[in-house]
């Protein structure tokens, strides 16, 4: 019997994925003030109950100032590098530091304890961020599980979607509750805690875990396809998710992503200056609860660049950055 002649194998790109919706166009960010640190990295911001703005740099120091600078104070020491923080209601401050771990920080005297080290079998490889929600349930995103912080390009380069969120109460057991991340980096809540959403910065895209209601324990996207990529994230006082844009999007970075995964992995063993790099450039954008973008703010040779955390307090929005020696901050338009 004759048999069928074999079909070629053709490959086609992946349907591009829908674009972020807007409400509004984009509008310049106001000038950017700077409150020097005397160090460098500011990689998130907060502001806590009393008013002061927290940050942590590449020392791995934990800082506090006031929100129009003033003195600067060493709040801890992480033996390591600090990320994500998260301050807490009765004054003291969670810490992501990448390579230790999630750690509660109490600013009077500086002492520092770790809460969560690995969950379901696997370290933390790039504890990045965290979010406590009233019940005192803990967020936590963990990067990569191939990449230390030092080698994030990799991960974006080789797009293996090893990130994950992870649910946490303090003195239980960690859970696992979403993976398959692409380099899972900012959390944040719904202002009613019926939602929580974590931003995969190598996918462009905010994606979403019910907690509450009838679609509980279910996955969505906020929103995707964004202009650039997706740093921390934070909760505004109307509920708007405040997303710091570390950079646009780079055509080549796209392009790549649709090649089989052997180029990937052979890109990100050339030299660095071969790879995308960030653009000098402050931006953040704010989505609201329905997944439409209500600001866009954006600032190109702005003294400030690659904005990698951002939070809005009294009308202000202060802005963190891996490259930077300061904190932003900027009058946030009506």
């Amino acid at each position: 019997m004759r048999k069928p002649a074999l079909r070629p194998v053709v490959w086609y790109p992946p349907p591009r994925p829908r674009r972020a919706r807007a409400a509004v166009g984009r509008v310049p960010l106001p000038p950017v003030r700077r409150l020097p640190l005397g160090a460098t990295g500011p990689e998130d911001v907060r502001v806590d109950a009393a008013g002061r703005v927290l940050t942590g740099v590449a020392d791995g120091r934990v800082l506090s100032l006031d929100g129009d600078g003033g003195p600067v104070r060493t709040v801890a020491v992480t033996g390591g590098r600090p990320l994500g923080l998260c301050p807490l209601p009765d004054g003291r401050l969670l810490v992501c530091v990448a390579e230790r771990g999630l750690l509660r920080v109490d600013p009077e005297s500086g002492r520092t304890e770790t809460l969560l080290r690995e969950a379901a079998g696997r370290p933390l490889t790039v504890c990045s961020n965290v979010v406590a929600a009233p019940d005192g349930t803990l967020y936590v995103s963990d990067s990569s599980g191939r990449f230390r912080l030092e080698h994030w390009m990799g991960d974006l380069l080789e797009h293996s979607g090893t990130g994950r969120l992870i649910r946490y109460e303090p003195g239980g057991k960690a859970e696992v509750v979403l993976d398959g991340l692409q380099f899972a980096n900012g959390v944040a809540l719904a202002r009613d805690a019926s939602w929580v959403v974590v931003a995969e910065t190598g996918a462009y895209r905010l994606t979403r875990l019910w907690l509450t209601g009838p679609r509980a324990g279910t996955r969505d996207v906020l929103i995707d396809n964004l202009p650039g990529f997706p740093d921390n994230l934070s909760t505004g006082p109307g509920g708007v998710v405040w997303v710091a844009m570390a950079g646009p999007r780079d055509p080549a970075l796209d392009l790549l992503h649709r090649t089989p995964p052997a180029l990937r992995r052979a890109l990100w063993a050339l030299p660095s200056g071969l790879t995308p790099g960030a653009r000098a450039t402050a931006w953040v954008i704010g989505v609201g609860e329905d997944g439409r973008v209500v600001h866009d703010l954006q600032r190109p040779r702005a003294g400030y660049r690659m904005v990698t955390g951002v939070c809005e307090h009294r009308g202000r929005l202060y802005l963190g950055s891996l490259l930077e020696s300061a904190v932003g901050v900027v009058d946030l338009p009506d």
